[in-house]
């Protein structure tokens, strides 16, 4: 190849790709740090790759990159005392039966309303559009009851990018216009068989279910108008309606792989799937003392991590000493996650506490054979990819229905922690350790997992230049994110179509009358006309 078809090829390179270099605004404001971990390795992967990333955040994230710039906005002391109280008496109830874990998760659901509210009002976060020295060419929004925030794009005059660490549901319908259809498409926590489908019973606890979604999204759409009006319009008169807001969204990175967790449901080009994004191509070495201590189990290890927002101190003190028991007594050397090291549950040699874990690189170590978890979708995305069988101790949220369809999988047993009974709890330890059949099935479905055109990294970096490529790409935009309510539901037609049936149906009844008066009044003429002769 010649010295000017070289040249040429790498002038076209550049120009194909176009979004190298871009600066990216990124707001994840929600104050969980298991949505930061997936939201941030989002960022990671742009910055890798040249990318000028800008994070506003609430909390200290753990994955970072040196072209990410963190702007944290962490919680007072007294916002953190009230945090670790809900999360308290989260974990104190019951939380299984999806309605009434709706009701309980008020005060954790407005907390994190709250603070995202809170974020807006920042001076530095202001700064970020009012400041015309500040050039951005995208932001990205880690989406928590926060639509309010995509008004910052529209200030800027970028395209939006969603990035969540949920799959897809109800209340991103209003951003893509995606279709659910509730005869095959599950809410919340409900699940179909092997075959993608719902029995009866399924179907009915779908549409209560769904209505409840509908009603939970109404209530916010009802919310955000104001608040974005509020926050970011102030005397702007070029801003556009909330609702012109939602369709300037591009496109949403969802934390799911539907060809391999289900359910298959008809999906819009803005749904990108992206689930595993926080699973490392290679994982990092371990700490030297964590490394040994499972290098040395001959008999496998046991990782238990309960996440980031349920801390040892909100456990019932019996209920930990009643895990303690079963464990200590193990083969199989442990890995618990606890952040009080100084009082720990009981000292045992096969039983390392770390108040801090590196999960992903814990599970991908050949000696873990079994992760205890709370059935939060990352630990169990990152478990499923790793091929390692579970025992889930779901608490709220979306924990109980991860479990049910973990379990339903064949990947695992679960058991509610607030009801654990030493037992119990030994008895599914023991028949996950010794029962291989968990571990071929979780096996089989991480092969399946894995296997894709693009890695989620690989995706997450190809799309969000697409949209930089292509000023926000809003050639993927669903029609229906164009229509009133009359018209995506074809009321003016069927209201069209009614009309003219009543019409023809009135017209042919006069005619029928019109009819039968001349035949009858015929008739009586002829008969009258007998008579008389």
């Amino acid at each position: 190849m010649s010295s000017y078809a070289v040249f040429l090829t790498l002038i076209g390179a550049i120009l194909v790709s176009g979004a190298h270099g871009a600066n990216i605004l990124g707001i994840f404001s929600c104050p969980s740090p298991s949505h930061l971990i997936v939201e941030m390795s989002m960022a990671k992967v742009l910055a890798e790759n040249g990318h000028n990333v800008t994070v506003v955040t609430t909390l200290k994230p753990v994955v970072t990159h040196k072209n990410i710039k963190v702007i944290e906005l962490p919680p007072s002391d007294e916002e953190q005392d009230a945090w670790n109280k809900i999360m308290g008496s989260m974990i104190q109830t019951d939380n299984t039966d999806t309605g009434t874990a709706l009701l309980r998760m008020r005060s954790q659901l407005k907390s994190m309303f709250d603070k995202n509210r809170d974020v807006m009002e920042d001076p530095q976060v202001i700064d970020l559009y009012e400041n015309k020295d500040n050039k951005f060419d995208l932001v990205m929004i880690g989406y928590f009851m926060n639509n309010f925030q995509m008004g910052i794009a529209q200030k800027l005059k970028v395209p939006i990018v969603i990035a969540t660490s949920m799959f897809q549901w109800g209340v991103f319908d209003s951003m893509l216009g995606n279709p659910a259809d509730i005869a095959y498409v599950p809410a919340v926590n409900v699940h179909v068989n092997e075959h993608g489908l719902m029995d009866f019973k399924q179907r009915f606890f779908n549409f209560i279910t769904s209505c409840f979604e509908k009603l939970f999204v109404y209530l916010i759409e009802k919310i955000m108008p104001k608040l974005t009006s509020n926050y970011l319009y102030g005397n702007d008169s070029n801003m556009p309606s909330y609702e012109e807001l939602n369709r300037n969204v591009s496109l949403v990175l969802f934390n799911s792989h539907g060809i391999s967790e289900g359910p298959i449901r008809p999906n819009m080009p803005g749904v990108i799937e992206v689930g595993g994004i926080q699973i490392k191509d290679t994982p990092d070495p371990l700490p030297q003392a964590m490394s040994e201590f499972l290098n040395n189990a001959t008999d496998g290890a046991i990782l238990l991590s309960l996440g980031s927002n349920i801390q040892g101190k909100f456990l019932n003190p019996e209920t930990v000493q009643k895990m303690f028991k079963v464990l200590s007594k193990l083969k199989q050397r442990v890995i618990w996650k606890w952040e009080d090291i100084d009082s720990t549950p009981g000292k045992s040699a096969n039983i390392m506490y770390s108040k801090w874990l590196p999960q992903d690189d814990i599970l991908a170590h050949p000696k873990i054979v079994l992760f205890i978890n709370h059935a939060g979708r990352g630990g169990i995305t990152e478990s499923q990819y790793h091929g390692k069988p579970m025992l889930s101790l779901p608490v709220f949220g979306d924990q109980p229905g991860n479990a049910d369809k973990m379990v339903s999988d064949g990947f695992g047993l679960s058991m509610s922690l607030l009801a654990l009974e030493e037992k119990p709890f030994r008895d599914n330890v023991i028949e996950l350790l010794e029962n291989p059949k968990y571990t071929q099935k979780v096996k089989a479905f991480s092969e399946l997992f894995r296997d894709r055109p693009l890695t989620a990294r690989q995706t997450v970096l190809y799309w969000t230049e697409y949209v930089l490529r292509h000023h926000g790409a809003p050639h993927l935009q669903s029609p229906l994110l164009r229509l009133s309510f009359v018209e995506a539901h074809n009321i003016d037609l069927y209201a069209v179509i009614l009309v003219a049936l009543v019409v023809i149906l009135f017209i042919n009844k006069i005619v029928l009358q019109l009819l039968y008066r001349r035949l009858t009044g015929k008739s009586k003429k002829n008969t009258n006309a007998k008579k008389t002769n």
